[in-house]
């Protein structure tokens, strides 16, 4: 009879799954873009965003300093972040949410 002291503890086969975080873009308001033209930029490239909460982002950004306008994974995050900056649209950086 093995002494117990001597016996290697089993390994746990278990795996944990922790989903990715996700990331937010922020638009912030300015004193040079006009309600239109941020309104068209995030129909343009938020994927799925309609005009009616294009608009209430909109105004949010005015109204409130900005807008969370998209949360998800930091790829697409990154890519809508550079497709707003270049159409001029201030932004803050990108951060987890």
């Amino acid at each position: 009879m093995p002494n117990p002291s001597t016996v290697a503890p089993s390994q746990s086969t278990q795996v944990i799954q922790k989903p990715y975080p996700n990331y937010k873009v922020i638009v912030l308001n300015d004193d040079f873009n006009t309600f239109e033209h941020v309104a068209n930029c995030l129909m343009k490239y938020i994927p799925g965003m309609t005009s009616d909460l294009a608009w209430s982002l909109t105004n949010q950004v005015h109204f409130e300093g900005m807008a969370i306008v998209w949360t998800g994974p930091q790829e697409q995050a990154e890519l809508y972040h550079q497709q707003l900056r270049r159409e001029g649209l201030t932004l803050a950086p990108i951060e987890a949410a």
